[in-house]
């Protein structure tokens, strides 16, 4: 695409004034929010949740604050990837570290993707089936729900869909405030030294810790913000408009995020068996504590979240796999040309959509172990991140400052040490809360 005309340049075309700056605010919004809340999914949320409610108000609500510079710094890597490029991050892959990896890292978001996909409808069936609908009806409808988004002509329209969709997180706060948390409880965990038992095993704490490092960032936001970097048209000149909409997606998702583990804490002590609860289980549990509205709020939230990220999730799957193997891939594409694209897109929500029907799986910590073990797989892309946005043959000027590689290097070193830190208790069995 040529440089010479900017996403911005293009969009504000003919308006002055008030309302081109409003204008171009909220045509700024897209790739990064979306990845951002959607990585927010339902498993994320069902996982926040059961923290909340198996320690309380502590310190995994600072945590989620720490956390929220990964998550703009590997979307803005991803973002900036793209826009000056113009070369789709797995292609870079193929060109300049072989078959092998690319082959590898393909495989591996499928698996990951597969994964989320899974947690995905078992959130968005959850409140269904509280209203009395058999588990294979609300898995149905919550199908069809996800698969409207294609009645959206071009990505224009699905990503202001998406958007719009991505706004309904607000019922968490209020589930937050109805759940009446202690306000100076909540400031204690932000300004004092948290106090945690050295033999993290004891209480099961060093999973949630896991999940929550892995919740932070998620394969899929790799792919999708930096596929649809390219189908927005973003351009070297748009990177601090790219920059700003990752910046309040980065914001909003610790903060969405917090009131969902605010919430969970009112929970405390009052789910039995919570490592083995499934989703409903904790819809339930909200009706003493924030009444039957609360539960109501909750339930619409799980809902919202998992639509969402099954959207944006799958159509990173389907962007990657179609790329892959040489197939159109546009969101800008009618189903008539690219169906392949639209195929795989269909056909990833559909397995995800029949696993959720196996009798007896643990519904609840199935989310929790997503997050841990989606990251393990995502590791060798988030090196490859980081040598590709280093490389000043391919990024010139745009290439990553000393600052930024440092801090790209810490982010793998830390997620390298959570995966090996899975592996280890997996080894000994000690993989459980």
């Amino acid at each position: 695409m040529d440089d010479s005309i900017s996403f911005k340049e293009k969009m504000t075309k003919g308006r002055s004034g008030f309302k081109r700056r409003l204008w171009l605010f909220w045509a700024l919004l897209g790739p990064g929010i979306i990845s951002s809340l959607s990585n927010n999914d339902a498993g994320g949320m069902i996982s926040y949740t059961m923290t909340g409610a198996m320690f309380g108000i502590s310190f995994f609500l600072p945590l989620l604050f720490l956390l929220a510079p990964i998550d703009y710094n590997m979307q803005e890597m991803s973002m900036r990837l793209g826009a000056v490029t113009k070369i789709e991050y797995r292609e870079l892959l193929l060109r300049n570290f072989g078959k092998f990896w690319h082959w590898t890292s393909v495989a591996a978001l499928a698996l990951a993707n597969l994964m989320y996909i899974v947690t995905e409808f078992v959130g968005m069936t959850a409140g269904l089936t509280l209203m009395g609908l058999p588990l294979w009806v609300a898995d149905v409808i919550s199908f069809a729900f996800v698969c409207c988004i294609l009645l959206c002509m071009g990505y224009w329209s699905k990503e202001r869909l998406g958007i719009l969709v991505g706004a309904v997180n607000i019922v968490f706060i209020i589930v937050a405030f109805l759940s009446q948390p202690d306000p100076a409880e909540i400031g204690k965990v932000f300004t004092s030294w948290p106090s945690i038992s050295w033999d993290l095993n004891e209480n099961g704490a060093l999973v949630f810790i896991l999940a929550t490092i892995g919740n932070a960032i998620a394969p899929f936001m790799l792919y999708y913000n930096n596929n649809t970097t390219l189908d927005k048209g973003l351009t070297r000149k748009d990177l601090r408009l790219g920059r700003i909409d990752i910046g309040i997606g980065s914001l909003l998702q610790p903060i969405f995020a917090a009131c969902v583990m605010i919430a969970g804490a009112a929970l405390y002590g009052q789910v039995a068996n919570l490592d083995e609860s499934n989703p409903a289980d904790l819809i339930t549990a909200f009706v003493p504590v924030t009444g039957n509205l609360g539960s109501v709020l909750f339930a619409l939230g799980l809902f919202n979240a998992g639509w969402l990220a099954a959207i944006t999730i799958s159509f990173s799957s389907s962007y990657t796999v179609a790329g892959a193997f040489g197939w159109k891939r546009s969101q800008n594409h009618k189903i008539s040309e690219a169906p392949k694209f639209y195929a795989f897109y269909f056909g990833c929500l559909l397995v995800g959509a029949v696993v959720i029907l196996i009798p007896n799986l643990p519904l609840s910590m199935l989310a929790v172990f997503t997050q841990i073990f989606a990251i393990m797989l995502f590791v060798p892309d988030l090196i490859f991140l980081v040598l590709l946005t280093n490389n000043r043959k391919l990024m010139g000027k745009y290439a990553n400052s000393p600052w930024k590689r440092t801090f790209g290097w810490g982010m793998v070193l830390l997620y390298g040490a959570v995966s090996v830190i899975t592996i280890i208790l997996t080894i000994n069995g000690t993989m459980s809360p």
